[in-house]
């Protein structure tokens, strides 16, 4: 037998003779506890007690004793008693449970000492924020959620503060979403007239609301759903198969729309094409269409030879002529309406049925044209965009935040309906918006999230529907089949291509276009 196997038997040996020994000597130990307990507690009371009163004390113990040794089996019923004690008193006490952790005061505590930099540090004979300090020293109230993440704070910050200043508060709210959790978005409510700063987390908006028929009257579009802070109505939807009550992004259009015309920018793959698509879809039952395609990825070509849709173009040729057109039937409407109105009689039907122009990546364009020298598209919207409102044409630009620069003075001049899509820094939403955010972007966030501001109202989350491209066989089939649905046409998967088409644009002008929206980009 090897020396290692003798070692390890003499191991296990010598722990099952410790183990037997613990369980024999158990009683023993358990009772030496309670003796020891109980001769601590004797000596406690005898130093507890008066020197005068202890010859007393002593002569009652002593007869006591006597009385229990005279009696029958006494000394025998004694030493039980005083066995069966000590037994009781020497049990081990069960252990305190350790305390919760106090997920509160450390993630406040760890709050409080990020913004000490940033709110500290001023000539305060008493400052709120400083290295001794403690959070309840500035945060006035706070609450937070089951799961331990904050929910709502209220924080106190020094009069010197520079509350006033958009970087020094973009500075603050970057604290304290980093510090409580970039998950979600936080909405910050400064009070600068009493030093205090409200800081709210924001549920999340629902994004499992697909295309459909929505509750809203001629001219009016929804761009989707906010929360109940951002909206004052409610419109019933299909939500994952019952009808539920949400809040919606309600624009309105028309010859008394505040903002006629709309800019959506966002990041790739964050839904300005569903955006588009869907303002296609609730405009097309009370309007006519044009539409450009100016990335060619045929993101609309659903919406080919539908009725109601004059053309959807994605080359540089048909795009110039397809605007030219917009621009003279706008000039054209214009004429016919101040003579109605001089003469007194009803506008022709064809004048105030609305003319929607939906323009997606027109920057694309705008930089093929100036290659080839031909006129940028986006001089030809001058027109649509200044007198589009009393002929009743709403133009939609929908732009690569990317590409913000190359989109023309004019067009940010005239739309007064901004859209911005995607997890975007708060300077380029505040750029886009013409406006500051009041609330801290999510670090990741679902296609068609993002926040809209109509005219010189205060920016809104917002959430695009659900719009798929149907003929993307990529995209969930539902989704597919609920804008095949609202196509004013039958399902374009199942119908053969379309034969080239002439569409009259103008007397004299004519433009020829496929079933895929005007063949390639010349």
């Amino acid at each position: 037998m090897s020396l290692n196997r003798q070692l390890t038997r003499g191991r296990d040996f010598a722990r099952t003779a410790g183990d037997h020994a613990a369980d024999m000597f158990a009683p023993l130990t358990l009772m030496g506890r309670g003796l020891r307990s109980h001769a601590d507690w004797t000596k406690g009371r005898w130093a507890a007690t008066p020197k005068e009163r202890r010859g007393p004390a002593l002569f009652l113990v002593a007869a006591a004793l006597l009385g229990i040794f005279l009696l029958p089996h006494g000394p025998l019923f004694a030493l039980v008693a005083l066995m069966a004690s000590a037994a009781w008193a020497g049990r081990q006490p069960k252990a305190a449970p350790p305390p919760a952790p106090d997920v509160a005061g450390t993630k406040l505590t760890a709050l409080y000492a990020a913004l000490t930099p940033y709110l500290g540090g001023f000539d305060d004979l008493t400052p709120l924020y400083h290295g001794e300090g403690g959070f309840k020293d500035a945060f006035d109230s706070w609450a937070f959620d089951e799961d331990g993440r904050l929910t709502s704070l209220e924080l106190r910050y020094p009069l010197s503060f520079t509350d006033t200043e958009p970087g020094a508060r973009a500075r603050i709210e970057q604290v304290l979403q980093s510090k409580a959790g970039r998950s979600r978005e936080y909405r910050f409510d400064w009070d600068e007239e009493s030093n205090r700063l409200r800081v709210t987390a924001l549920a999340p908006l629902p994004a499992d609301i697909p295309a459909q028929v929505f509750v809203t009257a001629p001219g009016e579009i929804v761009l989707g759903f906010t929360d109940v802070q951002g909206s004052s109505l409610t419109i019933p939807v299909t939500q994952a198969g019952a009808t539920q009550q949400q809040p919606p992004v309600v624009w309105r259009t028309g010859a008394r729309a505040a903002e006629p015309h709309l800019l959506a920018f966002g990041v790739t793959g964050y839904g300005t094409s569903s955006l588009v698509r869907s303002i296609a879809l609730q405009a097309l039952p009370h309007g006519d269409l044009v539409v450009i395609d100016g990335a060619g990825t045929g993101e609309h070509a659903c919406l080919v030879n539908r009725p109601g849709v004059h053309t959807v173009e994605t080359s540089l040729h048909g795009a110039l002529a397809a605007l030219d057109w917009v621009a003279k039937e706008t000039e054209r409407r214009i004429s016919a309406l101040n003579a109605s109105r001089q003469y007194g009689v009803p506008a022709p039907a064809d004048v105030t049925r609305p003319l929607w122009l939906l323009l997606d990546h027109p920057t694309e364009l705008s930089e093929l044209a100036h290659a080839e020298g031909r006129p940028d598209p986006q001089d030809l919207l001058e027109v649509p965009l200044r007198h589009g409102r009393a002929a009743r044409v709403t133009v939609v630009v929908a732009e690569d935040i990317d590409a913000r620069d190359r989109v023309s003075p004019g067009v940010r001049a005239t739309t007064r309906a901004r859209v911005v899509l995607g997890p975007v820094h708060p300077e380029l939403a505040q750029e886009a918006l013409g406006a500051p955010l009041d609330i801290c972007p999510a670090s990741h966030t679902p296609p068609g999230r993002g926040y809209a501001r109509l005219g010189t109202a205060a920016p809104v989350r917002l959430q695009v529907p659900i719009t798929a491209d149907p003929l993307d066989d990529e995209a969930p089939a539902a989704d597919r089949d609920a804008v095949i649905a609202l196509l004013p046409h039958r399902d374009t998967r199942e119908e053969a291509p379309a034969p080239t088409a002439t569409v009259q644009l103008e007397p004299g002008v004519r433009l020829d276009k496929t079933a895929h929206g005007g063949g390639s980009r010349r």
